[in-house]
């Protein structure tokens, strides 16, 4: 094999935030970091020998259904319960990734617990790129302090969303395994790396859930201990 031989990735990322009032530090780093997302990951994988042909972005912000409804029932300005975007390919869809996740902001949420499990099930099934020319990676990033609910604890919401996962054993399914292969296309390109509390159903995801990177973090801080290098070091392993 020649010395300058390379491996070449196409890489889908799915940033899933807890946009509830806690989290402005991991909201500040995606926003202050959008515009140099992909000179930074490139720059990283190049430092291993790999190259990314192709890098997708898609940003899912989520709060909270039933604080939703909650706030709806009150006649106060209601705080959507989650925001998903399209997949923006870099660099030349740095603006708008820059300008979608410079309109999410950290407010409201309700009671502790979020809707983490509807973010991540929005995430699964995310168009991924499959292309048999290069190694395909499909990762989603989840950040949060706390919880989540159940799957359809706030599905009274009028915002609750159709064909939604109605329990975590379905939402395990869709995720896959060694047998079934869910709705991640490919079984090695997958990758979770969930940044939340030890706690609830996330520690079943941690448990359960295959090709998947748990770093526990303390509840209702706003993963304060969290800085940009740590995340793109995450990213980047995950990669390869």
């Amino acid at each position: 094999m020649s010395n300058n031989y390379k491996l070449d990735y196409n890489v889908d990322l799915v940033f899933c935030i807890d946009c509830t009032e806690s989290m402005d530090n991991i909201l500040n780093i995606v926003k202050e970091r959008a515009i140099g997302l992909y000179d930074d990951v490139q720059r990283t994988m190049k430092m291993k020998g790999k190259e990314i042909t192709r890098l997708r972005v898609r940003v899912i912000g989520f709060r909270d259904y039933a604080a939703y409804a909650d706030e709806l029932r009150k006649k106060v300005h209601p705080n959507e319960p989650m925001m998903v975007t399209d997949f923006f390919a870099l660099p030349e869809d740095a603006h708008k990734l820059e300008v979608s996740v410079k309109s999410l902001f950290p407010v409201g949420g309700g009671d502790e617990e979020e809707d983490g499990l509807e973010a991540l099930a929005y995430a699964i099934r995310s168009p991924w790129t499959v292309d048999g020319k290069a190694k395909n990676r499909h990762i989603i990033v989840l950040w949060t302090d706390e919880a989540p609910h159940a799957l359809g604890f706030g599905k009274d919401s009028p915002r609750y969303p159709k064909g939604m996962a109605k329990s975590f054993d379905e939402l395990t399914t869709w995720w896959g395994d060694g047998s079934t292969p869910g709705f991640m296309p490919q079984r090695d390109s997958k990758r979770l790396i969930l940044f939340a509390p030890d706690a609830g159903w996330w520690s079943k995801v941690a448990n359960q859930w295959d090709n998947s990177i748990f770093y526990p973090s303390k509840a209702g801080d706003g993963l304060q201990d969290v800085d940009y290098q740590t995340i793109l070091s995450c990213i980047a392993q995950s990669i390869g």
